[in-house]
C-alpha cells in the first residue's frame, strides 16, 4: 500500500531566508515577532500530521492506529509496537516462544471433561479399575444389550466354549414377533458355544442369548438367577437383570459404573476379548459372516470393543475400550442420543487429560467409587 504524500503551496521557511538575504546587516526585520506566532503553530500542526500519517510500514501499522482511533478506548496494547532498537537492551519478553514453556504452562490447567448427552456415563481405568470421570455413575437406568455383556461372562464360566450346541430358537420367529436382532439361529443347527458367544457380541444377537441360557440353565429365568449371582461376586449393588438378552422388562437395569465393571471384568477373559474385538466371524454354518455392530472397532485409534445395544426406553448405550500409551480407559455410555461421539469424547479427553489414577493407591480408588 503507498503511502499518503502532501504537497505544500508555500514554504515558510525558504520566505524567511530570502526576506534575510535581502535585508542589510544589523538592520532590524520591519516585520512585529508576533505574526511569526501563527506561522509556528502551522508549522508544528503539519509536522504532527505528517508524522502521523507516514510513520511506520506497510498496511499493518496504518490498520493499527485506524483501529485504535475508532474505539471509545484507545490501550497501548491495541497499537502495533514500534521497531525496536537493536541495540537498546533486551528487556524480558511478556510471553516465551518456548515450547516446552507453553506444555509447561498447559499443564497447570487440567481439561476438564466434555459435554456429552447421555444420561449416565463412567470412565475407569484399567488395571486398577479406577473411576476417574462419571455422570450419574450409580443411576440405575435400562442396559438394552449391554446385557449380553453379563451373559457371555456367566456363559465362559460355566461351560466349556467349544462345546457342541444343538440348536432349537427359531432367530426369525423371534425377531418377527419383538423386532429383535437376531444372529439368524435355526432350529436343527449345530454350532459350537463359541459361535453363539460370536453370534452373541457381534450382531447382538437375541436368538444366541436365548439359547445360550437355556442351553446352561434350562430356562432364561434360572440363567438369569446366575447372572445377578456374578453381579453380586463382582461388588455391584446398581445392578438387576431379568433375561440374557436386555429387552427392556421391569426389574430389569444396571448403572454406568456397573456396566463398565462388567465391561473391564470381559475384557480379562482372552476370548471373550478376541470376540468383542472382531469386526466380522464366519459361524460353522452355511448361512452368512456375522458382523459387529461396534463402529468404533477400525475408526477409533486403539478401540478394543466392547458392546453397543438400543431400545426405545433404554435409548442408546455402549460400552467402549480402547488402549494406547501404555493406558486402558473403559467408556460406558446410557441414554445417549449418539453412543459414538459421546463415547469418543470421553475417551480422547481420557487419553489427552485423565489423571493416572492406577498406581499404587489403585485399589483405594476403586474401593471409594463403590
Amino acid at each position: 500500500m503507498s503511502r499518503r504524500r502532501y504537497a505544500y503551496s508555500y514554504s515558510p521557511s525558504s520566505k524567511r531566508e530570502r526576506a534575510q538575504r535581502t535585508r542589510p546587516p544589523g538592520q532590524p526585520s520591519r516585520r512585529p515577532s508576533w505574526l511569526l506566532l501563527p506561522l509556528v503553530v502551522v508549522l508544528a500542526v503539519a509536522a504532527v500530521l505528517v508524522h502521523q500519517w507516514t510513520a511506520g510500514d506497510g498496511e499493518g501499522s496504518a490498520a493499527a492506529r485506524s483501529n485504535c482511533w475508532t474505539q471509545v478506548a484507545c490501550s497501548a496494547d491495541r497499537v502495533e509496537p514500534a521497531a525496536q532498537d537493536p541495540t537498546a537492551p533486551d528487556e524480558a519478553p511478556d510471553f516465551v516462544d518456548d515450547p516446552a514453556a507453553a506444555d509447561s504452562l498447559t499443564d497447570l490447567e487440567d481439561e476438564p471433561p466434555p459435554p456429552i448427552s447421555a444420561a449416565a456415563a463412567a470412565v475407569i481405568e484399567q488395571p486398577c479399575g479406577a473411576l476417574v470421570h462419571s455422570v450419574n455413575a450409580h443411576a440405575r437406568l435400562s442396559p438394552a444389550s449391554l446385557t449380553k455383556i453379563a451373559t457371555a461372562l456367566v456363559a465362559v464360566e460355566q461351560v466349556n466354549i467349544a462345546q457342541t450346541v444343538y440348536v432349537t430358537v427359531d432367530g426369525g420367529a423371534l425377531s418377527a414377533a419383538t423386532n429383535a436382532t437376531i444372529m439368524g439361529l435355526r432350529p436343527g443347527q449345530s454350532l459350537g458355544m463359541v459361535d453363539l458367544l460370536y453370534g452373541l457380541l457381534l450382531p447382538s444377537g437375541n436368538d444366541a442369548a436365548i439359547e445360550i441360557a437355556e442351553q446352561i440353565a434350562g430356562s432364561v429365568e434360572d440363567f438369569a438367577v446366575l447372572m445377578n449371582a456374578k453381579v453380586a461376586e463382582l461388588g455391584l449393588s446398581d445392578t438387576q437383570f431379568a433375561n440374557p438378552h436386555g429387552l427392556d422388562e421391569p426389574g430389569h437395569f444396571t448403572s454406568a459404573y456397573d456396566i463398565a465393571v462388567l465391561g473391564a471384568e470381559l475384557l480379562r477373559d482372552p476370548d471373550l476379548a478376541a470376540i468383542v474385538g472382531t469386526r466380522s466371524y464366519q459361524p460353522n454354518w452355511d448361512g452368512p459372516r456375522v458382523r459387529n455392530l461396534n463402529l468404533l472397532l477400525g475408526q477409533y485409534p486403539g478401540a478394543l470393543g466392547v458392546k453397543t445395544g438400543y431400545t426405545e426406553q433404554a435409548g442408546q448405550t455402549i460400552v467402549a475400550a480402547a488402549e494406547r500409551d501404555g493406558r486402558r480407559f473403559i467408556v460406558s455410555v446410557l441414554g445417549s442420543a449418539d453412543i459414538y461421539v459421546d463415547a469418543t469424547a470421553l475417551l480422547d479427553w481420557a487419553f489427552a487429560s485423565a489423571p493416572s489414577l492406577c498406581g499404587p493407591a489403585g485399589s483405594d480408588h476403586v474401593a471409594a467409587s463403590r
